[in-house]
C-alpha cells in the first residue's frame, strides 16, 4: 500500500457499518488476489463495498455472490493467460529463440575482451572501458564463459 497512500488512508478510515463506494473495482485492487484480500478484510471489519461501474453491492447476499463470481472468473482468466504465456515461451525456446534484450557483448567484443585479458592482463574495469560496455556486462560474459554457456547461446529474436 505504500505506493497508494490515498487508498491506504481510505481503508484505514473506514469503520464497521460504513459502505465504501468505488467507481470501478480496479481502483480498489491491483490484482484479483489483492482485490479479494481487500474486500475480505473490509468484510471482516464490517465494511461493505459498492462498485458503481460493475453494479456490485456487497451489502446484500446477491451482491456478495456476484463479487465472488467476478473474482473467480478474473482469477481463472489470469491463470489461462499465465498458462498460455508459459507455453508460448517454452515453444519459442524449443525453436531456439530467446526473449530479452540482446547482449552488448557481441562476438567481436567477446574476442576483444578475451584478447585484452589474455595478452595485457587488463582488469574487468579496463576491458569495460576499452569496449565501451558496463563492467556488469563483462562480468556476465565471464560468468557465462566459465559455465560454458557463451558458445551454446541460442540466437535471439
Amino acid at each position: 500500500m505504500a505506493n497508494r497512500p490515498q487508498l491506504a488512508a481510505v481503508l484505514d478510515y473506514t469503520r464497521a457499518g460504513d459502505v465504501l463506494v468505488v467507481r470501478r473495482l480496479d481502483r480498489l485492487g491491483r490484482s484479483v488476489q489483492h482485490l479479494v484480500a481487500t474486500v475480505t478484510d473490509l468484510a471482516a471489519r464490517g465494511v461493505e463495498l459498492r462498485s458503481l461501474s460493475e453494479g456490485i453491492d456487497t451489502t446484500s447476499p446477491p451482491g456478495r455472490l456476484t463479487f465472488h463470481i467476478f473474482a473467480a472468473v478474473a482469477e481463472f482468466e489470469a491463470d489461462l493467460i499465465r498458462g498460455r504465456t508459459v507455453a508460448g515461451l517454452a515453444a519459442a525456446r524449443a525453436r531456439g529463440r530467446v526473449g530479452g534484450r540482446p547482449s552488448v557483448m557481441t562476438p567481436e567484443k567477446r574476442a576483444a575482451a578475451d584478447e585484452l585479458m589474455r595478452a595485457t592482463g587488463a582488469t574487468v574495469t579496463g576491458v569495460a572501458r576499452a569496449l565501451v560496455v558496463s563492467r556488469s556486462a563483462v562480468y556476465r560474459y565471464l560468468q557465462a564463459q566459465d559455465s560454458g554457456a557463451v558458445d551454446a547461446a541460442p540466437a535471439r529474436g
